[in-house]
């Protein structure tokens, strides 16, 4: 089975590329192909001729998006749609990366598959709208909805935390937004396990459990040893951002059970976050053909 992983440079993409082991995989950067360009795409998976396309590449800043919906719609859905239909030329399967932001968070508990999407910033509603794009072009696609995703290397919040621990001994989190976390590694097994399935329909997928950003944060400091680093609790409105986040999007997990596929807590996946952002080797290290 060929696969074909755009976005194979950023958080997930690489996590992917290591970790995929016994296909032919080709991975693709923003450098290699620029998504929001059609002839290129078509290009790229006329020579590739994958089986899979995993598509993982967008414009994940959410504030960045908000001040630039432009941009975010051009990435996210319009860009999207051409690989859709890239694939499509070619005969080849799509999983889509989506988010929990595509809700709004007025639920208490987690979100099914087919709840209703209600995006409450732009970056959920670029998600949302190239979910239904891009449905309309490959109806047997996967859209795999993920939160919070997290990795030893790249822009994501545990980085951004120790960064902070760094320069500060006292740190204020929002404690009233709850998520799961989820380790890129993790993720990309389920990935994995996931097209070698055949996978088609509206999926959940995020480690195990759910927390505040101020209990994940708390987590983060005490799996790196930091004793004398203080983490305080404020509100959503004491910080104020672009973006309105919701403040509830826990995924359930019911869609992806059906895979047979579980993924552990979070809390489990913080040592090994850790050894890899010491540079110590992480539990699998598989260097993709």
């Amino acid at each position: 089975m060929r696969v074909l992983i755009i976005g194979a440079t950023g958080l997930l993409g690489s996590a992917l590329f290591e970790e995929w082991n016994g296909e032919p995989i080709t991975g693709v950067g923003s450098r290699d192909v620029d998504i929001r360009d059609e002839a290129k795409l078509r290009d790229l998976h006329a020579r590739c001729r994958p089986e899979w396309t995993v598509l993982a590449a967008a414009y994940t800043d959410v504030d960045g998006c908000e001040k630039d919906p432009g941009r975010a719609y051009e990435v996210n859905c319009t860009g999207a749609v051409k690989v859709a239909r890239a694939s499509r030329e070619v005969g080849s399967r799509l999983l889509f990366l989506s988010t929990d932001y595509v809700f709004d968070g007025g639920k208490t508990t987690p979100y099914e598959t087919d709840d209703t999407v209600n995006p409450n910033n732009v970056y959920g509603q670029s998600k949302a709208d190239a979910e239904r794009g891009i449905r309309e072009v490959l109806p047997h696609c996967c859209i795999l909805r993920t939160s919070w995703l997290f990795g030893a290397k790249g822009r994501c919040f545990p980085n951004t935390i120790l960064e902070a621990a760094q320069r500060h001994k006292k740190l204020s989190v929002v404690a009233d937004q709850m998520g799961s976390p989820t380790f890129n590694r993790d993720l990309a097994r389920t990935i994995i396990k996931l097209v070698r399935a055949d996978a088609q329909g509206i999926l959940h997928a995020s480690n195990a459990g759910k927390c505040s950003w101020f209990e994940f944060a708390r987590h983060i400091v005490r799996a790196a040893g930091l004793a004398d680093v203080e983490i305080e609790q404020i509100r959503t409105e004491d910080l104020p951002r672009p973006a309105q986040r919701p403040k509830y999007s826990v995924l359930s997990h019911t869609s992806l059970q059906r895979y047979g596929i579980h993924m552990r807590p979070w809390q489990e996946t913080l040592d090994d976050y850790m050894s890899e952002r010491l540079g110590m080797p992480h539990v699998r290290q598989h260097v993709a053909p």
